[in-house]
């Protein structure tokens, strides 16, 4: 199948480099990585991960986290556990 379809879309330029970037470091062209993503959309009949609206806790957990507020702040993943009481 030959390939005759063009897609044209408005990215901001810094979301386009760093991701391009990451493209080159999976050997993907931009081009390849549409393609797959599209594949992916066609496989599963909708997008290829989950999209949720965040509930209020949610979003309340980020903002506060943008003004670091109630952070529990752990030394290494054992003081972590212990305040999870795992």
């Amino acid at each position: 199948m030959s390939k005759t379809s063009t897609i044209r879309a408005r990215i901001e330029p810094s979301l386009k480099d760093k991701v391009e970037q990451i493209f080159r470091q999976l050997g993907l062209s931009t081009t390849q990585a549409i393609t797959l993503f599209y594949k992916q959309v066609e496989l599963k009949k909708g997008l290829p991960f989950n999209i949720a609206i965040p509930n209020k806790t949610t979003r309340q957990t980020f903002a506060n986290t943008d003004v670091k507020s109630d952070l529990i702040i752990c030394e290494d993943t054992e003081d972590m556990f212990k305040k999870l009481g795992i």
